[in-house]
Order: C-alpha cells, then structure tokens, then sequence
C-alpha cells in the first residue's frame, strides 16, 4: 500500500505543476507575441512481478503479466507557436509576423534573441528597439525629421522627410526561423534564445522562403484560449482531488490494518 501514497503524491505534484502552467498561460493572456504552454506527463517505473509470456503453475503459458505502476512525471513543458490573434493598433511601430518567423534583437551582452513581440519603440537615437530598449537586428534608424514611417510586406522600413516626395529607405526587417521552436529557451521579457534543441537560426527575408510577412499597425496577441484554459485548470483539479483521495483510501486501510487485534 506505501506504493499507493507515492504513486498518488507523484500525481498529485504533476498536477500543481500542470495547474501553475495553465496560471501562467491566464496571466499573459494579454501579453503580445505570448505563446502558451503545455504540459507532457508520462508514467513512471513499473514494478514487475509476473511476466506475461512466462510459465504457469500449471505448464501453461501465462498470456498476461502483473506489473505495478509507479506513478506520473511531467517530461515536458511545450511553447505552443500557433497564430495568436491579430490586432489592429495604427500605431506605426507596431508590427506583426503573419506567419512563421521571429524578430531579432540585440541584447546587451551583445547574444541575438528572438521575439515574437512586435510593439517597436525608439530610443533617443532613433533606433527601433524593444520596450526594454534592445535594438533590433540588423539596426534601423528612423531620421528624427522623418515625417511619416512605412514598413512593406517584405520589411522594408521607408521614411518620408521634409522637401521630398519619394519615401527613402532606411532598413529592411529580417526574420528568423528554427527547424524546432519548441526547443527555445525562455528568457522572459518575451524573449527565446536559440538552443541546441532548436537548432541554428536560419534568417531571411518576410514573405519569403516559408517566413511570414510582416504587417505595420497591428499586433499579435496571446494565443491563449481563455475557455480551453479555464477547462483544462478544472481537470487538472479534479486529478488533483482524486489522487488526494487515493491518499486518504490508502491510510485508511493502513489505519484498519495497524488495529487488528489477535
């Protein structure tokens, strides 16, 4: 019965973590580029005490074996890169990625990463940068007399300045993609940095070669599903719950077992 309390405990430690993922999915459910998670289980060890297959008492051959399991582990935590929702800003250095690919941004250590966040801002030298001031990759600088800021399909990023009538370009967004996001590492702040999971970035030009086009004035939100979220936190507390009455089945008997009397 001691194998009852552990499976049931392992189950019940795979469940709070299943439910602070789903909590964390619900607190960036307005965060843009934010990808939701997923919990993997799979099940532990078995203790084997019969192998099917083996002889029977009585010269037979048994057809099924005996094996005890040992309860849950968690094997995984996935980003999921599916689409999130597309939301019209107007606001010209909001950008969004229609499609596979990431945004490259420098950080201070002088490491690229990759984002999905496109609510550019500029910085006092008029470098397009992250809301935590990380420029992106390679560097864009819009002209501080630059009356108006045109960003096209493929990431060509024009500016229309006082006395001209042809926009001039300044840059040229590039994308990134990975043969297994998934295998990024979060570094918060809406940030991945690429891993020997992921593989190599391979960068190229949006629109192009299997990377998304860009699109100036929107942005992608969260691709958290509120509903899914909310159903899948009542499952994993109803698990929770059953397992903690495996616990509870298990010390009763122990208890009745432990006061027999001769």
């Amino acid at each position: 019965m001691l194998r009852a309390l552990w499976a049931a405990a392992a189950g019940m430690k795979a469940q709070q973590l299943f439910v602070d993922t789903i909590a964390n999915n619900l607190a960036n459910v307005n965060t843009p580029g934010f990808k939701k998670s997923r919990v993997n289980f799979q099940d532990l060890l078995y203790q084997t005490v019969t192998i099917a297959g083996s002889k029977a008492p009585g010269g037979g051959q048994l057809p099924v074996g005996i094996q005890i399991g040992l309860g849950v582990q968690p094997v995984a935590i996935e980003k999921l890169f599916s689409q999130g929702e597309i939301t019209e800003t107007q606001n010209p250095l909001d950008i969004v990625i229609e499609g596979n690919g990431f945004f490259q941004v420098l950080q201070a250590d002088g490491n690229v990463a990759f984002s999905r966040d496109g609510s550019f801002k500029l910085d006092k030298d008029g470098r397009l940068t992250t809301a935590n001031g990380m420029p992106l990759e390679p560097e864009i600088i819009i002209p501080a007399d630059a009356i108006t800021v045109s960003i096209s399909h493929d990431g060509t990023v024009s500016v229309l300045t006082p006395g001209t009538t042809t926009p001039q370009e300044v840059g040229k967004i590039n994308l990134a993609k990975f043969i297994n996001p998934a295998g990024l590492e979060n570094l918060g702040y809406n940030l991945y940095r690429a891993t020997d999971a992921s593989g190599e970035a391979v960068t190229g030009t949006p629109g192009l070669e299997g990377f998304g086009a860009v699109a100036q004035g929107f942005l992608e939100i969260s691709n958290v599903q509120v509903v899914e979220e909310m159903v899948n936190m009542i499952i994993a507390q109803r698990a929770y719950e059953v397992s903690s009455k495996a616990i509870e089945a298990t010390d009763e008997m122990l208890r009745i077992a432990n006061n027999i009397r001769r």
